[in-house]
């Protein structure tokens, strides 16, 4: 077989139809820079590490408390610190993409 007729993963082939689907929309794919992907996986690794700084603080609270309802305080807590985090790195991630 060719390389034209070489049959294709179903990753490859959703990828395609993305890809029509997006110009068919007028949407651009342009490739990140350097500098880019640079601050990307600074931003990742930042949130990251603040995270996993919540976690452990979680954890530790947790192992000192006995209490039901303050347990269900802090676990609603930490769910909330976490989602806000995470949708911050995201959004951040997002203007960093979008930034020429």
């Amino acid at each position: 077989m060719s390389d034209d007729t070489k049959l294709k993963s179903a990753y490859e082939l959703a990828m395609e139809r993305l890809r029509r689907k997006d110009a068919d929309a007028g949407v651009e794919s342009k490739p990140l820079t350097d500098a880019q992907k640079a601050a990307i996986a600074e931003a990742r690794s930042l949130y990251g590490s603040k995270i996993a700084e919540i976690e452990v603080l979680h954890q530790s609270k947790l192992r000192e408390v006995q209490d039901l309802a303050e347990r269900d305080a802090i676990e609603e807590g930490y769910r909330r610190e976490r989602e806000r985090l995470t949708s911050e790195r995201d959004s951040k991630i997002e203007k960093l993409r979008r930034s020429v």
